[in-house]
């Protein structure tokens, strides 16, 4: 796929180590372009017309006759991985395109082992990072729920998003393969969603996050890949927090389903094998996202969708600013007194720190900040 055609994708290198590829022995003495042609048609003999994919694949095809398989998965899940795995053999894809958006990009390449460390270990240090870069109450939100998923790992002890940890792999080792990373920015989609419930709705929202305790098992995530289940599980939360699911789940459908479809254009082969194949030929394109997302993306599919909507942040009201003021102006008063009281140089030193200078900043209002 051409690049330029997708603004709104992140690409990124799908191997970076030469020695992940399991790429053949090729002849020496070849140009790079008959290298470059060898390698396509290599991949034209792997690729399969007519795989047997597992039920969790769902097929949609383009106007210009480009193929997506999308497979859907649950992100705690061994079984999710194995569908990842055995869907991009099959079908040896141009472009693979992830439910990440470049703020989780490192997860790609963690380890097993540090991802489920950081994913129990929710530290000053996130929190900080989390409302410096999503404002107060968005930033204390995405960390409830991040409670939630490190509940889930350390019932479970397994690190979340192996399925696409697993595709970034396996689409290093199919030739001419590009990865995107397809989901809308995460502070965009705290934004919203936090703007879009009341006081009382946020307040019922976080007290649920915070005493989540219900034990989980690896049957009960395997059932996530039952769209009737799901479905249910959707209809529950719709029920309570209606807006809520249209920003984080309704709005996320729209956005992946246009990058999947940016993804899902013509390619053009390498120049040595035009005498082949036509100029462009369709593309396969595997998408992976969760289940739940897969209903909204086929609803979608062949829509006009309007993609500005639903990046647009709204700039935090009057009242409140006036109100998270109020609370750190208390919280700067105590540790103003605290500063009194252990004497100037231990007070300078207190207000010299990362944490107490990021907390004055984001006291200057937001007409203040817009002049810098």
């Amino acid at each position: 796929m051409d690049q330029d055609n997708s603004s709104e994708d992140e690409s990124v290198s799908p191997s970076e180590d030469p020695s992940e590829e399991e790429l053949p022995c090729l002849p020496s003495g070849q140009s790079d372009g008959e290298t470059m042609e060898l390698l396509w048609q290599l991949r034209s003999q792997r690729r399969q017309s007519s795989p047997e994919l597992p039920e969790t694949v769902t097929r949609l095809t383009a106007p210009d006759g480009s193929l997506l398989y999308l497979v859907g998965t649950a992100h705690f899940s061994d079984s999710s991985k194995k569908d990842v795995a055995m869907t991009i053999r099959a079908v040896q894809p141009d472009v693979v395109v992830v439910e990440l958006c470049q703020y989780r990009v490192s997860m790609l390449k963690m380890d097993e082992n540090t991802l489920l460390r950081e994913a129990k270990d929710i530290s000053l240090d996130k929190v900080q990072q989390a409302i410096k870069q999503n404002g107060l109450m968005s930033g204390l939100m995405q960390i409830l729920l991040l409670k939630v998923s490190a509940h889930i790992t350390e019932q479970l002890g397994m690190a979340p998003g192996g399925e696409f940890r697993e595709a970034f792999k396996e689409a290093g080792q199919v030739p001419f393969c590009k990865f995107h990373l397809g989901d809308r920015p995460i502070p965009v989609t705290f934004k919203r969603a936090i703007a879009a419930l009341s006081l009382w709705q946020k307040a019922r929202l976080a007290w649920g996050l915070c005493f989540l305790s219900d034990p989980i098992s690896k049957e009960d995530v395997e059932k996530c890949k039952q769209k009737d289940l799901l479905e249910q599980t959707m209809s529950e939360m719709i029920g309570e927090f209606p807006a809520l699911h249209q920003t984080i789940v309704a709005e996320r459908d729209i956005y992946l389903t246009h990058t999947l479809r940016q993804a899902t254009r013509c390619v053009e082969p390498p120049h040595n094998a035009q005498s082949a194949y036509s100029t462009e030929v369709p593309a396969v394109v595997v998408g992976v996202v969760g289940m739940g997302h897969v209903p909204g993306i086929e609803k979608n599919w062949e829509k006009q969708l309007n993609i500005h909507e639903i990046m647009i942040v709204a700039p935090p009201s009057r009242f409140g600013w006036v109100l998270r003021a109020a609370v750190k102006g208390v919280v700067v008063g105590v540790l103003g007194y605290a500063c009194y009281r252990a004497g100037g140089s231990i007070g300078r030193a207190l207000l010299s720190l990362p944490a107490v200078q990021s907390l004055l900043e984001t006291l200057r209002p937001p007409c203040a900040l817009s002049q810098q």
